[in-house]
């Protein structure tokens, strides 16, 4: 049951990101062209998006001890806001204004098999390596 309520979620995720069209790379990237074609239907995407979790968690966490399948809820505790995180969020956010996919909108689109969308599957799974990698060595060091 656990398999199929993640299937139907991730299907319901896929099916609003391709429907908003933010699986198109152009979309994202005239969202990004504040002086050129500019295209504020992402802000409203994402802003729809943040008011639904706002709310969600709320509820859920008010009426649920634990999630369905698992014994607790798991949510990031950190409040700490240091270079690991500014500069894994500058990366992304260059990445994403540059090809134009985040990972929740280049999932969806893999099943096109535009080769732009597989080439960017591939360099994403290998930026997780690589940065996996990288913060193993550092760990090491200190």
């Amino acid at each position: 049951m656990k398999h199929v309520l993640t299937y139907l979620t991730g299907l319901v995720f896929g099916v609003g990101i391709s429907m908003s069209g933010m699986a198109n790379p152009a979309k994202v990237i005239n969202f990004f062209d504040v002086f050129g074609t500019w295209d504020p239907s992402l802000a409203f995407v994402m802003g729809g998006a943040v008011v639904v979790a706002f709310f969600g968690y709320r509820a859920v966490f008010k009426r649920f001890d634990s999630p369905a399948f698992e014994p607790r809820f798991t949510v990031p505790t950190s409040r700490v806001i240091d270079a690991k995180l500014i500069g894994g969020s500058a990366v992304f956010g260059i990445g994403w204004g540059i090809a134009g996919f985040c990972p929740g909108g280049a999932l969806p689109a893999i099943g096109t098999l535009d080769p732009a969308v597989l080439t960017f599957f591939v360099a994403l799974v290998a930026g997780i390596f690589a940065a996996k990698f990288m913060m193993q060595r550092t760990a090491r060091r200190v």
